[in-house]
């Protein structure tokens, strides 16, 4: 375990106020000071959405001394998970950088196609983007106030891993825990993101005066041809890991595109 105290941003897009991102704060004040900028209404599926048509506000809501006698300081932030990331680089660490960010304890699974419109993930692509090491947890449920006991055992362990051997740079890691407690786990495994998709996502509704309005609901349709695929993993009981990069180019699809239009002479 490291021996220096480090420094920490939590964010996530429950909002400041969700159990998942106390929690993890808590956890996290063991290895060093801890930052907490989070929106401060819930931003689920916000991805890496930035706020660009209205003014940002910022409210300082606590801070006090953990067990572990480092601090936890807590912000509320009217924007996206991104918008934390951004704010916090450009308010809390103007002089050196976080050594870590965290996003997350997310209420529901950010695997497969879920990890492309999470807000957690954004944030966590935006701390890459910064250059710090990133990562974003979720738990397989809606539940505000879920069973933690696996994420309580399996979590500072992952931690301790993850902090000793980073993730490489443009890189950031999306771990997803089951909805099951602790004695119920089978494992870590490192896994690929899913293939899968939403299908008849609105469910159409009239309002009293006769106009048509639409919730978003939907129906995944699984697609995974493996057994490496993320949600696969997780729905049978084991705690994934996928790295995830920011630089979403396929390599092999640009030196085929290279090789068809240079084929084309020049006029």
């Amino acid at each position: 375990m490291q021996e220096r105290m480090l420094k920490i941003l939590v964010t996530n897009d429950d909002s400041y106020t969700s159990r998942g991102i106390e929690l993890v704060a808590k956890m996290l004040s063991r290895y060093g000071h801890v930052t907490v900028v989070a929106p401060k209404y819930p931003q689920s599926g916000k991805s890496v959405a930035l706020t660009l048509d209205a003014p940002l506000r910022c409210s300082k809501i606590g801070s006090f001394t953990s067990s572990c006698n480092t601090t936890v300081t807590t912000y509320a932030l009217t924007g996206t998970p991104a918008d934390c990331v951004k704010w916090a680089a450009n308010f809390v660490y103007t002089k050196e950088k976080p050594d870590l960010v965290v996003s997350g304890i997310n209420h529901g699974s950010n695997t497969s196609a879920a990890s492309i419109y999470s807000g957690t993930l954004g944030a966590a692509a935006e701390g890459c983007l910064w250059g710090v090491p990133s990562i974003g947890i979720s738990i397989d449920t809606h539940n505000p106030d879920p069973d933690f006991s696996a994420i309580e055992k399996y979590l500072p362990q992952l931690l301790e891993k993850l902090i000793s051997n980073p993730p490489a740079d443009g890189t950031y890691y999306n771990i997803n825990f089951p909805n099951v407690p602790c004695n119920a786990i089978k494992g870590i495994k490192a896994a690929s993101q899913g293939k899968g998709r939403w299908v008849r996502e609105f469910e159409k509704r009239t309002d009293p005066k006769g106009a048509d309005y639409y919730w978003m609901t939907g129906n995944f349709e699984d697609l995974e041809e493996t057994d490496n695929g993320d949600h696969r993993i997780v729905a049978d009981g084991y705690i994934s890991i996928v790295p995830h990069k920011v630089d979403t180019t396929d390599y092999k699809a640009m030196e085929e595109l290279g090789e068809i239009f240079n084929s084309i002479s020049e006029i």
